[in-house]
């Protein structure tokens, strides 16, 4: 281990035992690997404190560059599918590393044995595939990436790190049939529909964890689905929320705000409701909205900045042009909402904050999902009373 960064390590080691995102069989690999050998010379980490991503290059800064490396903190890696050039920021991350207590939450959900064969869908940067390899030996390790420039690199930092995890240029979503049967699959991508081809290439018994979600928000949360005896289907509940750069063919395929609504709010239907703005614009983590976008389907929502006390929230369906606003106003007690197109959007949303109020406000994990060559469904508790997501 370099001296230079032994310290840092040690106390993000000790921060990750502490909150028990890493656990004892994990150790051995986090000793071994280090993240900072598996990051390009300009990185742009997410400044906890600041809350923005800023651009770090090793050259400039040695030491801000190796603190961040070695921090609790997702770094990106690549903008615009590689289009991106210049420090600063580009418009939309498209390759990271993400923080090491996402990394080994996940890595601890997958439950590995000694001898299991794992897929691991979005190679990155090669760091997660390295830390797997180092567990179950190299030769077990398939790791699949779409960019062939990332590809590239991870295959160069891995082969660097003596740790030659195999890496396969190819479309995640059809996973690796040539390497199959998986005891695990494990994604590091956010995905909004998990393929079947997942499950086919999996053990009967076999574990796959995945970030995912609906488009009503950027919002994830970790599905640890297990396979059915019959290799007919998988099913599992969630164990938390998080966010991930989503899977390339699965991005949200959204026209603009201007397609929607041209003319702007005239026209359009008018109610009031009293459902609060903390509902949309609090914690981008919270439960509701999850279960919100589990219940409506077909919709996306985009909370605007407030504005001399004034925030509109606006609702698009995926399947026809139907939209609707909330426009809240502070210190009012009711808001006015607005309404256009053949489905009532803003009824649906209200509707599903009732139910999941109505049902106990459950968190994440008393929800789950199930997926089989039909489709994918959710459910709450039991995958017994399940609708399709």
């Amino acid at each position: 281990m370099d001296s230079e960064n032994h310290g840092e390590r040690s106390e993000l080691g000790r921060s990750l035992l502490k909150s028990g995102a890493l656990d004892s069989d994990w150790l051995p690999s986090y000793a071994f690997v280090q993240r900072s050998a598996f990051l390009p010379e300009l990185i742009w980490p997410y400044d906890m404190v600041t809350a923005r991503t800023v651009a770090v290059d090793r050259a400039e800064d040695p030491e801000l560059w190796r603190r961040y490396a070695e921090d609790n903190v997702p770094i990106v890696t690549q903008w615009d599918d590689g289009r991106h050039q210049g420090p600063e920021p580009g418009d939309v991350p498209t390759s990271s590393v993400s923080m090491p207590s996402v990394v080994f939450s996940m890595l601890r959900d997958l439950e590995v044995r000694l001898g299991d064969r794992v897929l691991e869908i979005g190679t990155g940067t090669g760091y997660n595939a390295a830390l797997l390899g180092v567990r179950l030996g190299l030769s077990q390790v398939v790791s699949v990436e779409v960019d062939p420039a990332v590809a590239a690199a991870a295959r160069t930092a891995l082969g660097r790190a003596r740790l030659p995890v195999t890496v396969i240029t190819g479309d995640g979503f059809e996973g690796y049939e040539a390497g199959a049967p998986y005891d695990r699959v494990i994604a590091t991508v956010g995905l909004r529909e998990i393929p079947f081809a997942w499950v086919e290439q999996a053990v009967p018994g076999g574990v796959i964890v995945a970030p995912w979600g609906t488009h009503f928000s950027n919002q994830d949360a970790i599905a640890r689905l297990t396979v059915s005896d019959d290799g007919a289907s998988a099913s599992g509940h969630f164990t938390g929320p998080v966010e991930f750069m989503k899977l390339r063919s699965q991005r949200l395929p959204f026209a603009g705000h201007n397609a929607y609504v041209p003319a702007g709010v005239q026209g359009a239907d008018k109610s009031l409701t009293s459902l609060p703005e903390e509902v949309f614009a609090g914690d981008k983590f919270a439960a509701g909205s999850f279960a919100v976008g589990l219940r409506v389907a077909q919709c996306t929502h985009s909370v605007a900045p407030q504005r001399e006390g004034a925030r509109p929230v606006w609702f698009y369906g995926l399947d026809d042009m139907s939209w609707a606003c909330a426009f809240f106003r502070e210190g009012w007690r009711e808001t006015t909402v607005y309404q256009s197109g053949p489905r009532r959007l803003w009824d649906e949303v209200e509707s599903a904050y009732a139910w999941w109020e109505g049902v106990g406000s459950p968190g994440h994990e008393r929800f789950g999902l199930s997926v089989d060559a039909e489709g994918q469904s959710a459910w709450l508790d039991a995958p017994g009373e399940s609708w399709p997501v």
